[in-house]
């Protein structure tokens, strides 16, 4: 395996280096990384950050250059990813809108929604959420009850859908629907672009175990799309949201990315952490479950980088992604859990209650989502074994 960059790739990661050196919020790469708690000054920032990313041409970099994106490659995708890890640059509070709802717009969409929405989706005018889990399908997206029903060239809405991030701050919301009863889940379901704005639109934030509210329900109350909101056809949705899905390229790599930057954070929490006057680094457990951590981290990256190369070679993503998924939220959680245990009876305090750095509670309790989001384990593991391993599917009852 050869790890060197190109030059073109060198140089792609030296313009984002030197913009981010410019551009982060003031002592960012001191280490002040502070996110405002209070929900208005909070969605400020993130505006404000996402703003910075557009008007520097980092959003949307896959995009179409004609489209007003950079044209990068695979490879700078995840050399940008890399980047973003390595200084824990704040959330793009858009990246719905430009990794997934714009791109799969750009393939299938009509040339009213590529005029009407791309502009606004790159430059952060409208922030996108997406409207799939609800409370009785997560996992089991095909099961979604949220119905549409067309009245003239109206769809009226009504249904429930929840756990979405950011819809709080959304100004539409990519939204799976079901439109017609064909007795095949997947089947009867159309993908709707829904204005967040309107009377029959209400969003609820969800308060996390970790005191945090990036979470949403939203109910729908005879809300209204017409049939120019409808991406590709009708009773089709499920195709298209594969469709998007197939366009969120590098969530893996920036999950693979994090971890080893929180490996190094695990080293250096271990250093300032004292124990009988002694660093608990000096301690021969602790060093020796350090190594393991390590040893974990860099497999996880050097078989992320093995699956890439498969994606590069196939010219599309295959089912390895789910390994690394299933490897990441789970060494995530174990990581963060080790880190809570480093910190002892400190490591159950809260906010102000304690001399260490509270971000590893803040993260920890946010863990508990890792193998749930994206998919869950459970979804992973069936996946692996299913469509690598070559094992039967589950037997349907």
């Amino acid at each position: 395996m050869d790890f060197a960059y190109t030059e073109s790739e060198l140089a792609f990661q030296k313009e984002l280096r030197a913009w981010l050196e410019e551009n982060l919020p003031e002592g960012w790469l001191e280490g002040k990384r502070v996110i405002p708690e209070d929900d208005n000054q909070k969605a400020a920032f993130l505006r404000d950050w996402y703003r910075k990313l557009a008007e520097g041409g980092w959003s949307g970099i896959s995009w179409p250059k004609e489209y007003g994106g950079r044209g990068a490659s695979l490879m700078q995708e995840v050399i940008y990813e890399q980047e973003m890890a390595r200084v824990k640059a704040p959330p793009a509070l858009n990246i719905i809108g430009t990794a997934m709802v714009g791109p799969t717009l750009l393939q299938i969409g009509t040339d009213y929604q590529k005029e009407r929405y791309i502009e606004k989706i790159l430059n952060g005018e409208e922030i996108w959420c997406q409207g799939y889990s609800e409370p009785n399908a997560g996992s089991d997206l095909a099961a979604i009850q949220t119905k549409a029903v067309k009245k003239g060239d109206k769809w009226i809405i009504n249904g429930q859908k929840i756990w979405t991030s950011y819809a709080h701050l959304a100004d539409r919301c990519f939204l799976l629907a079901r439109t017609e009863n064909t007795g095949k889940k997947h089947e009867g379901i159309t993908a709707f672009l829904v204005d967040m704005h309107q009377e029959g639109v209400e969003t609820r934030t969800i308060r996390s175990i970790n005191d945090r509210r990036d979470f949403n329900e939203m109910f729908f109350n005879d809300a209204i799309a017409y049939d120019a909101d409808i991406v590709g056809e009708v009773n089709q949705g499920w195709k298209v949201s594969l469709i998007l899905l197939s366009h969120e390229r590098v969530g893996v790599a920036r999950q693979t990315f994090r971890l080893q930057k929180q490996f190094e954070e695990l080293v250096e929490l271990a250093k300032s952490m004292k124990k009988n006057g002694r660093p608990l680094a000096a301690d021969p457990l602790v060093r020796q479950n350090l190594a393991i951590f390590r040893t974990k981290t860099k497999a996880l990256l050097f078989n992320y980088y093995r699956h890439l190369t498969n994606t590069i070679r196939a010219g599309r993503p295959g089912p390895e992604g789910s390994m690394d998924k299933l490897a990441s939220s789970e060494l995530g959680q174990e990581m963060l859990a080790y880190a809570i245990s480093l910190q002892g009876a400190s490591g159950t305090l809260w906010k102000g209650d304690a001399s260490v750095d509270q971000n590893w509670q803040q993260e920890y309790l946010r863990s508990f989502a890792y193998t749930i989001e994206g998919g869950t384990s459970e979804i992973q593991k069936n996946i692996v074994g299913e469509r690598i391993l070559g094992l039967p599917k589950d037997i349907k009852y």
